[in-house]
């Protein structure tokens, strides 16, 4: 990866989940000159200060991650924050990097912009057939409404940007709250809590009808350099596994892996959230030679010795 050696590269959300395995991975491919702007220092929801980012690292190369996220929960108690955070800074940082020359710019979307029906698997072209999950709406709007920037900049400025839409991810580094996690997080410490303490059973929302499919969030890392290199066109991307899996199964597989032997209780007053999730990848194996390499059940365990590394009692 001789690409990444001679440019300047701004990661934001670098602190992030999935940007701190952007960030190692870049380092391991030789970049030796990245700027990762912390919100502490630079709030990218202000203009100047987005500014002040491009003045300071002059990149070549941007890949934006930084955003508002979280599970159902956390969409449903700030769905006004999840989309202003979201899409401001999405898009003065894409303005910034046409005013500043920025050779390729990178935006990460989320499958949460897809259609609430989508018929599956999820292809490109379905992206504005309906209105996304109620849910997590705002959120898919807000990043869904960073695609139409960017394609909107080619057209104009011949901006040199790209659009890729990872589905659910997870992996070491996840966020393990439960009040603002994912489901295989939540899951996860839930199942490693209840053994711990012989709980007779575990809560888990909604019926376990609905389906998703993960990718683990190094292929995700790999999947994003390697698009930042060799993908130019203003259609989007999907990234994922290929492979879709129910809530219910899902569950029975993470009591399995960490050998939680209670009962899953399900709360059906609870939202299931998108009945079902899984994307078709052709575009980006046939643009970018790209697919996924971890399997579920090996990103599933090395997720959990990360847990049980960093969280053991």
């Amino acid at each position: 990866m001789t690409f990444w050696t001679d440019k300047r590269v701004v990661v934001t959300g670098g602190g992030g989940f999935l940007g701190s395995f952007v960030v190692k991975r870049l380092r391991e491919f030789g970049c030796h000159s990245l700027t990762v702007p912390r919100s502490r220092e630079f709030d990218l929801r202000e203009k100047e200060q987005v500014n002040r980012v491009f003045e300071t690292a002059q990149p070549d190369v941007v890949i934006h991650l930084a955003a508002m996220v979280g599970g159902i929960g956390a969409n449903r108690k700030h769905p006004g924050r999840f989309f202003y955070d979201s899409a401001i800074m999405g898009i003065q940082m894409i303005e910034s990097a046409r005013v500043h020359n920025v050779k390729k710019f990178v935006s990460v979307g989320t499958v949460c912009s897809y259609p609430k029906f989508t018929p599956v698997p999820f292809r490109e072209e379905d992206l504005w057939k309906g209105y996304p999950e109620e849910t997590n709406a705002p959120y898919g709007l807000a990043k869904k409404a960073l695609l139409v920037q960017i394609q909107s900049y080619r057209q104009e400025y011949n901006f040199p940007g790209i659009y890729l839409i990872p589905v659910n991810l997870y992996g070491p580094g996840d966020n393990f709250d439960l009040e603002s996690s994912h489901v295989i997080p939540a899951l996860i410490r839930k199942c490693v809590e209840g053994r711990q303490e012989n709980r007779p059973a575990i809560e888990v929302w909604g019926t376990g009808s609905a389906t998703r499919e993960f990718l683990y969030v190094e292929d995700a890392a790999d999947a994003i350099l390697r698009a930042a290199e060799k993908y130019d066109s203003p259609e989007p991307v999907n990234l994922g596994s290929g492979q879709e899996i129910s809530i219910r199964d899902l569950a029975t597989l993470i009591c399995e892996l960490t050998n939680y032997t209670g009962q899953v209780e399900w709360d059906k007053t609870k939202p299931d959230g998108q009945p079902r999730r899984c994307l078709d990848t052709t575009r980006a194996f046939e643009s970018f030679g790209w697919r996924s390499k971890t399997t579920f059940r090996e990103g599933l365990r090395k997720t959990i010795e990360w847990y049980h590394s960093t969280f053991a009692r």
